[in-house]
């Protein structure tokens, strides 16, 4: 099986992946994530999805390696990862009760076949309305400043939901599987075909 890098320093997407039984490194591509003027969620988690794996692919052209970025939007507004406890309470605040979409851009790459596959997913989800109280206990509990939308929907932050919609069950947590999955056989990345 050729060679897979995950361009990603997260530990849930290495964690999501590994579910594939794939054999792959991570390394971490170390870009700048910063939102362009006027552009949406979807156009940015695919830009910079490919951006994450060009910029690894431009170090290893014989390897296949998979960017993938998530972004949201809530009335129009893009949400970043809130970074500290303060401001993770303030995007839950802003959520309580409302629609939210999340876009999953992935990318795949290899220079040596000159192959960019590029997919998305989006997640739809509703919050409940969510009291004050509960939003600090969340915060203690869970601090997912780490997490776009401040929640972890693998494990306590379910409870924040009246529903989530979406394709792809796992797309929510950051990297969308069944897209993963999909783009890695077109280019011909296909755990199931492999014998050990």
């Amino acid at each position: 099986m050729p060679k897979l890098i995950l361009a990603s320093a997260s530990r849930y997407k290495k964690q999501q992946l590994q579910q594939l039984g794939l054999s792959f490194e991570t390394m971490n591509p170390d870009i700048d994530e910063t939102p362009l003027a006027g552009e949406s969620a979807l156009a940015q988690s695919l830009r910079l999805a490919k951006a994450k794996a060009k910029k690894i692919a431009s170090k290893n052209p014989h390897s296949y390696v998979l960017g993938c970025d998530q972004s949201a939007s809530i009335e129009g507004h893009i949400l970043c990862k809130p970074g500290s406890p303060e401001k993770a309470k303030q995007q839950l605040q802003q959520s309580s009760g409302k629609e939210l979409s999340f876009f999953s851009g992935i990318a795949l790459c290899n220079l040596q076949h000159d192959i960019e596959f590029v997919a998305s997913c989006e997640t739809v989800v509703r919050f409940r309305q969510l009291n004050e109280e509960e939003i600090d206990n969340y915060i203690k509990k869970e601090p997912a400043t780490d997490c776009v939308g401040a929640f972890k929907v693998e494990a306590m932050g379910i409870q924040l939901f009246d529903y989530v919609r979406s394709d792809d069950p796992s797309a929510l947590v950051g990297l969308p599987l069944i897209k993963t999955a999909q783009l890695l056989r077109q280019a011909g990345i296909n755990p199931l075909d492999t014998h050990d």
